[in-house]
């Protein structure tokens, strides 16, 4: 085979479509895009998943279920797993480094270990999560298990236990504590001294509003006696103008 001997395979290529050429070229007025419609526009783009107005299929297919948002996934690794890598490695002890180094999981990932498998070999296992079972088949060979699972809780809580110690910057400042001795007198005077100096202003308060109750009475019993004077000035004065008009009356008659 040479250059000048390829071919493109049979069928693989064809006659460029000519649009827009005339009515003798079988293709012309409309140019193979009808007439009317968005389709015979130009610019027309068609949507993904559109079916010309019937309803699409991601729309109608069933939905179900949802996706927690504050779910925790682990990396599970098996005891056999762990089995095999002691036996041909001779490692005793498994940490999420020691893990991550050995491609069981990701070096930011949590690890779970799971009891598939058997495990004969003591080794000693460091993860976030263990299930029952693992736990007592590694403490049957001989092992020790230690939980990082208290250490993601007290990571979680720390922002929220920080929050406190800001208000606590904003806090009045403390005053000054006494010294002891001076706390020793105050605690060796009686206790009736401390209620005479609270009980004073009360007696002087009660004195003041029975003083101000007397003034007040006083003043309303001389308006009242003032209202009696001025009665009996104007009893009097109609008195004299009635006897004033009888003698009147009498001189006129005699006249």
């Amino acid at each position: 085979m040479e250059l000048h001997n390829l071919r493109p395979a049979k069928g693989s290529t064809g006659k460029a479509k000519r649009i827009g050429r005339g009515q003798g070229s079988g293709r012309g007025g409309t140019s193979t895009r009808g007439h009317k419609g968005a389709q015979s526009r130009s610019g027309y783009s068609k949507k993904i998943g559109h079916e010309g107005g019937q309803q699409p299929l991601q729309r109608r297919v069933p939905k179900f279920g949802f996706k927690n948002p504050f779910r925790v996934s682990y990396q599970a690794v098996n005891l056999g797993k762990l089995e095999a890598i002691a036996t041909e490695k001779k490692v005793k002890s498994f940490d999420p480094k020691v893990f991550a180094e050995l491609g069981l999981a990701g070096k930011n990932d949590l690890v779970k270990v799971l009891a598939d498998g058997e495990l004969k070999s003591k080794i000693d296992v460091t993860a976030h999560a263990f299930s029952k079972k693992a736990v007592e088949m590694i403490e049957k060979a001989g092992g020790k298990v230690v939980s990082l699972k208290a250490e993601i809780k007290e990571e979680s809580e720390a922002p929220k236990a920080a929050a406190p110690k800001a208000k606590a910057t904003k806090a009045a400042p403390k005053k000054e504590e006494a010294p002891v001795e001076a706390k020793a007198n105050n605690a060796d005077k009686p206790s009736a001294e401390k209620k005479e100096t609270v009980e004073a202003p009360k007696a002087d308060d009660s004195a003041d509003s029975s003083a101000k109750a007397t003034e007040s009475k006083e003043d309303s019993a001389a308006k009242e006696e003032a209202k009696a004077d001025k009665k009996e000035a104007k009893a009097k004065d109609e008195k004299d103008a009635a006897s004033d008009k009888s003698s009147e009356n009498k001189e006129e008659e005699t006249e």
